[in-house]
């Protein structure tokens, strides 16, 4: 992973950069995006894109945003509340749509 989605994306996700990434590695939660981890080839196209500056390579997220690195992982890797099985890879957000639901810190963020 070398790119995170952080907290300017809450309640926000604006999803031009959805359509700029070219391995379709960004899912829709339900109040944020996450970039799948395993499927980011680190281009930087949806970076470029956000119009609120949520995307930001994992190297540069400041400090009091750094929890968003793990939790774009947790996404993705743990069970969700409402699932039965973890997302894990599906190769594209295309091909499940909109998930829907957040991480458990998502859901509690406040802002």
């Amino acid at each position: 992973m070398t790119f995170v989605v952080t907290s300017a994306c809450i309640d926000v996700k604006d999803t031009g950069c959805v359509s700029e990434c070219p391995v379709d590695c960004i899912y829709e939660g339900d109040r944020k995006l996450y970039i799948h981890p395993d499927e980011c080839i680190d281009c930087g196209a949806c970076a470029a894109a956000c119009p609120v500056d949520a995307i930001m390579n994992l190297k540069l997220v400041p400090e009091g945003e750094a929890e968003f690195i793990a939790d774009e992982a947790r996404f993705f890797h743990t069970l969700l509340p409402g699932r039965n099985t973890p997302v894990g890879a599906p190769g594209g957000a295309g091909k499940i749509g909109p998930l829907r639901v957040d991480t458990p810190f998502v859901a509690a963020y406040e802002r």
